[in-house]
């Protein structure tokens, strides 16, 4: 049901023939759709995870490099962890802003002797694309004694041996494989 109907349907049966009043619902329901539509768009924009319009403003509120050029997801993602990442320093807090980047599984570690926090993905095949924006918002973060090292999952052949079939292999980025770059022509 639009909103004219609705409009209509709110009104005394006898205001149905009266052309002035089936003009004034008209024009009334087109506005009210528009303001429906602009409350929807607010909406949307009051939260970084569905916010297209307003991504300038968090980062400038975040003190947060604008780059226009980055794909909006990877902006996002650079908002909610920098959102995520105010507070005490812990491993969860880590944590859940390395997934803020990644979207994956991942095991934050600390290998306390040698001052080290170690960040390894599960389920994400090669390097994560935002991996850059991920060091350094784990740089702003993290205390300044302890290093950071990644560890990244690549297939194995005993993962793909006598397992995939040749069809099924061919769809696999080379990148998801060690030491695999992309073969650019």
């Amino acid at each position: 049901m639009t909103t004219v109907e609705r409009l209509r349907d709110y009104l005394p049966d006898y205001y149905a023939e009266i052309v002035e009043m089936d003009n004034l619902t008209a024009t009334e329901g087109v506005e009210f759709d528009a303001l429906y539509s602009d409350i929807e768009t607010l909406l949307n924009e009051s939260y970084p995870e569905t916010s297209t319009i307003f991504l300038d403003r968090y980062e400038k509120d975040l003190q947060i490099l604008v780059d226009k050029t980055k794909p909006v997801d990877q902006r996002r993602s650079v908002i909610i962890s920098k959102m995520r990442g105010s507070g005490k320093v812990s491993g969860s807090m880590i944590k859940n802003v390395a997934q803020a980047y990644d979207g994956g599984t991942l095991e934050v570690g600390v290998d306390i002797p040698h001052y080290t926090i170690i960040i390894t993905f599960i389920d994400t095949m090669g390097i994560p694309l935002n991996l850059d924006d991920l060091k350094q918002a784990l740089e702003d973060i993290k205390p300044a004694h302890m290093a950071l090292e990644y560890k990244f999952r690549y297939l194995l052949i005993r993962e793909i041996h006598n397992v995939m079939t040749l069809k099924q292999l061919e769809t696999i980025k080379l990148s998801n494989f060690t030491g695999g770059v992309p073969i650019v022509n």
